[in-house]
């Protein structure tokens, strides 16, 4: 029959099938009876239970019919895949039902990506110009024709993915610059050029920056290997990263925030320094905030930006209100503890922001293993768990997980590896990123999503008005089930080890 007639009659057949039901399904509603879960397991799985901090606010306007979905399988048979499109016809069965609910609002979100670390610039820059613009625009563009990276970390000086160790102001040994005359972004040129490119791309972009050491020379042992900033340098070190910002500000750079220290506990990398949680507040509340303050710099103070076992060393510093005032939130990492704690800091500070800023794919481990894992707890837990950002680790290296410093990381897999001039090839970790990066932008709001059986869920609300819902299934069978939202469902099948994300 014609276009428009088959139209009609299909429409004029779903409203006899939903009339038809209707009776039928109002006999079958399942009330869900409240349980009382561990604080723990609540966190984990149904952290969307909380009051929300938002109040409800518009809601969706109905108008979806149709669910766009993008699937990526552990076996590797479908990486950001298109798939067919479903259908928000209300069909009868006897599916779990994952519901989405636009009316609880967590969140806002500040965007997703990776590191820029200094040996990931060094390996895109040899590619040939064509490829280079090619992988930077399928990394940072939005559209069609680029997964939408929203939110870059950076290296103050080096970190240990760089191919040397260096600060701003290195002295030769026995020497020191308390005035900070010789500081100098040089030995970063080449990363602050890509920036300026990126910038170009998605002028948007927002940018955190973490020093892995400060100048050896302001250190209690000399070394860029551990010990601690000397007391007697706080003020200067706070100065040094005043004119960090004013200098990135300089080259059209907008640092949106900062932290202290990366990894301040874990003293043995190289770069490294020891900050404790009280030498941590005392910088920030002496030198650090104070600094900013004289200097007018906006620029976010973020705390600890280490793992999830340690949640004491923000809280203890939170708690401390000379120190919090500087204090926008904490960041955190996942090689030890478990990523619930970040509500745990939540519901202690409900005012501070939360971020997560690395997690690291290996050399050793699989694909399956990496999509698996990494999609429930970086980019799912963590969100569940109130940041406002997810990141994993090093953009991209060689084929011998190149470059690092004597002493850093030998087994990190970037997201993309640099093959040679011509060729480099997306890992796990890039798509991992881009399930979240290409359809949840910059502004988004977390809302309530359910996770029924052996599924794993986090939702959006897109500033377009989209409504972006991220599912995992960890199991190893198709897992059936109804995506239901403002009393609309639409039946999908999500294969087991496999991720997709749905938009509509």
């Amino acid at each position: 029959m014609p276009g428009a007639l088959h139209y009609n009659f299909l429409q004029f057949l779903d409203l006899i099938i939903n009339k038809s039901f209707k009776m039928l399904k109002k006999s079958y509603i399942i009330f869900s009876g409240i349980a009382i879960f561990s604080l723990l397991f609540c966190q984990s799985s149904s952290v969307d239970e909380q009051t929300p901090t938002a109040p409800p606010a518009g809601g969706n306007n109905g108008n979806y019919t149709t669910v766009n979905f993008w699937l990526t399988k552990a076996d590797e048979s479908a990486k950001l895949q298109k798939q067919t499109d479903l259908i928000f016809n209300n069909a009868a069965n006897n599916y779990q039902t994952l519901e989405v609910d636009a009316a609880q609002k967590y969140q806002t979100i500040d965007g997703f990506g990776y590191t820029l670390t200094g040996g990931s610039v060094q390996v895109i820059n040899q590619l040939s110009a064509v490829k280079k613009e090619e992988l930077l625009q399928d990394l940072f563009s939005q559209g069609d024709n680029g997964i939408g990276i929203s939110y870059i970390r950076l290296s103050i000086g080096a970190s240990d993915l760089n191919s040397s160790v260096f600060s701003y102001d290195d002295m030769p040994a026995g020497q020191t610059d308390p005035t900070l005359s010789q500081f100098s972004l040089s030995k970063d040129q080449a990363l602050i050029d890509m920036l300026k490119k990126i910038l170009t791309i998605n002028p948007n972009i927002k940018i955190m920056a973490a020093p892995w050491s400060p100048p050896v020379w302001m250190k209690d042992n000399g070394s860029s290997i551990g010990g601690s900033l000397q007391p007697q340098y706080y003020n200067v070190y706070a100065q040094y990263f005043v004119k960090y910002i004013q200098a990135m500000k300089a080259q059209g750079i907008n640092v949106d925030a900062i932290t202290p220290q990366n990894e301040p506990l874990h003293p043995g990398n190289n770069p490294s320094l020891l900050m404790t949680a009280p030498q941590q507040a005392a910088f920030i509340k002496n030198s650090l905030g104070p600094a900013f303050q004289a200097a007018n710099i906006t620029t976010k103070i973020v705390l600890y930006d280490h793992n999830c076992d340690k949640p004491e060393y923000p809280m203890e510093i939170l708690a401390d209100a000379e120190a919090a005032k500087f204090v926008d939130g904490s960041a955190f990492h996942l090689y030890a503890g478990d990523i619930a704690v970040l509500s745990n800091v939540h519901l202690a500070f409900p005012s501070k922001n939360l971020y997560f800023t690395e997690q690291w794919t290996g050399s050793t481990s699989s694909f399956s293993g990496d999509l698996i894992w990494h999609s429930k707890n970086v980019i799912i837990g963590s969100m569940r768990n109130w940041s406002r950002i997810a990141l994993e680790w090093n953009v991209a290296n060689d084929p011998n997980f190149n470059p690092h410093t004597d002493g850093g990381c030998t087994q990190c897999k970037g997201a993309v590896t640099v093959n040679s001039s011509e060729l480099f090839t997306k890992n796990v970790a890039y798509y991992i990123i881009a399930h979240a990066s290409k359809f949840v932008p910059q502004n988004s709001q977390r809302i309530a999503s359910t996770q029924p059986g052996n599924l794993s869920s986090v939702a959006f609300t897109t500033p377009n008005g989209k409504t972006t819902l991220i599912v995992l299934n960890e199991g190893a069978a198709t897992e059936n089930f109804n995506i239901k939202m403002n009393g609309k469902s639409a039946v999908a099948s999500l294969p087991g080890k496999a991720v997709a994300t749905f938009v509509f």
